[in-house]
């Protein structure tokens, strides 16, 4: 108990607090964890199993169509076809099956793979792009210019404009569009499809197609066998019975019946898109129609049915261009040389060039018993070796010299007539408090032997953060 009747202290715990700060080289190793470009990915995708699945954020209308073909299938696997393989044929419930995992294979395929986004340009190149229309346009000034909209290409003699898109900095290739759901440029594009939660374009097209195709043939056999079941027990049992006796008949014939017109009607019109090689958004905007011209017709076209089916359906699917699953390279921190209490934050090249222009931050080579430099001689010596700042190195090989001696060998006396201007150690601040006349120069950073021609241009303050410098 406290004084004073006051309620027992608790045991109060401590935590560590560490005062190390991390340096900026700690920061940097931790941020060098590579990572994977879907991660980055500037587009409005979603990304599943560590890239390898990407679709649209819209995915609702995705989930409807997959809960609403499983449970219709289901409902017929369970209440129609046990009837149907004992009163029919056993090959029912076998084609049933073989259409529904077609049809959700596809589905997937369709949904979960890249429809051919386009990669954006990077900096430089958006850079590099409209400094080449600038010379293109004669435009030889500075500021920004704005890059024209369009660019016409040839293509089987047929004239096609290549659209420039401002948000991936780039000139769309042929048949290409940016869909505003996703924010990406996809080759080849279709049109973006919410019931399979993905646009639709060059790589997952056929897939598309499949997907319609056989779900259109799934839809037209299930309405057929479960009207076929009813009849069948209404003979039998009569109609009502019928229906009591298989109610989930009832809820399948309807959602087929309301659900193949549109689904029929689909795959009859991307049939007749795959025949004249032509693109939803192309047939919609009226590209190739004769209205436009008399002389419009379409490029892409091979002037054969099947053999523009052949392409479309048969040909190589083209690899992804944007490489979602690969690492993004981090950027290699520089290393730093230790120091002595001094902290250096990077050795760049801005500041190797500051070092090299700057004579306080230069060294030359040590001076030698039998290279001493002499009044009114320049030394010419090997080029100079940057300085770095708190590194001890070796004793040099210079004789023992006293401070005065040195500081009069290497600044000559003043010339009383003309002639450029020096300066004698009278001039110069003393040394004695911090070395002694009698100690040996042992340190590693000697000091310079001015050139002439720069004399004039140092002062007096240059001179002292000289001496201050060598004698650290």
């Amino acid at each position: 108990m406290l004084p004073g009747g006051g309620r027992p202290m608790k045991d109060c715990e401590y935590s560590h607090i560490s005062t190390r700060s991390s340096s900026p080289m700690e920061s940097a190793h931790k941020n060098n964890t590579p990572r994977r470009k879907w991660e980055v990915f500037p587009g409005r995708n979603t990304f599943l199993c560590n890239g390898r699945i990407i679709m649209a954020r819209q995915t609702g209308v995705f989930y409807f169509t997959l809960v609403l073909i499983v449970v219709t299938s289901g409902l017929f696997f369970a209440f129609d076809c046990p009837y149907l393989a004992v009163h029919i044929t056993p090959a029912v419930p076998v084609i049933g099956g073989i259409l529904f995992f077609f049809v959700m294979g596809t589905l997937l395929r369709t949904s979960f793979s890249d429809p051919g986004v386009l990669p954006r340009a990077t900096a430089h190149e958006a850079a590099d792009l409209e400094r080449q229309i600038d010379v293109a346009n004669g435009s030889s000034s500075g500021g920004y210019r704005p890059p024209p909209r369009t660019k016409e290409v040839t293509i089987n003699g047929q004239s096609v404009k290549l659209k420039y898109c401002f948000t991936c900095k780039i000139f769309r290739p042929p048949r290409a569009s940016h869909c505003s759901l996703c924010d990406n440029c996809v080759e080849r594009f279709d049109h973006h499809c919410p019931w399979v939660g993905n646009c639709v374009g060059k790589r997952n097209y056929r897939f598309f197609y499949m997907f319609i195709l056989s779900l259109s043939f799934l839809t037209i056999f299930i309405f057929a066998f479960v009207i076929a079941h009813v009849i069948h027990r209404s003979h039998q049992t009569g109609f009502l019975n019928a229906l009591k006796d298989s109610p989930a008949s009832v809820l399948e014939a309807v959602v087929c019946f309301f659900s193949v017109w549109s689904i029929v009607g689909l795959s009859g019109f991307h049939t007749y898109l795959i025949s004249s090689n032509q693109t939803t958004n192309e047939d919609i905007k009226g590209a190739w129609s004769t209205k436009r011209g008399k002389d419009n017709y379409n490029p892409y076209s091979h002037g054969n049915i099947v053999t523009n089916c052949c392409v479309a359906l048969c040909g190589p699917v083209p690899p992804s261009l944007i490489d979602r699953r690969g690492f993004i390279q981090p950027d290699t921190p520089q290393s730093v040389a230790p120091s002595n209490g001094i902290t250096t934050y990077g050795a760049t090249q801005s500041h190797s060039n500051m070092a090299a222009a700057t004579p306080l931050l230069q060294t030359e080579p040590h001076l030698a018993s039998d290279e001493l430099p002499l009044p009114g001689k320049i030394p010419l010596s090997a080029p100079c070796a940057p300085l770095t700042l708190g590194q001890p190195t070796p004793p040099s090989s210079t004789p023992n010299l006293s401070c005065d001696t040195m500081l009069s060998d290497m600044l000559p006396a003043r010339e009383e007539q003309g002639g450029p201007h020096f300066l004698t150690p009278e001039e110069v601040p003393s040394l004695r408090g911090v070395l002694s006349s009698g100690s040996s120069l042992t340190h590693s950073h000697t000091m310079h032997v001015f050139n002439l021609a720069s004399q004039d241009s140092l002062h007096e303050d240059s001179v002292r953060g000289l001496v201050k410098l060598s004698s650290v």
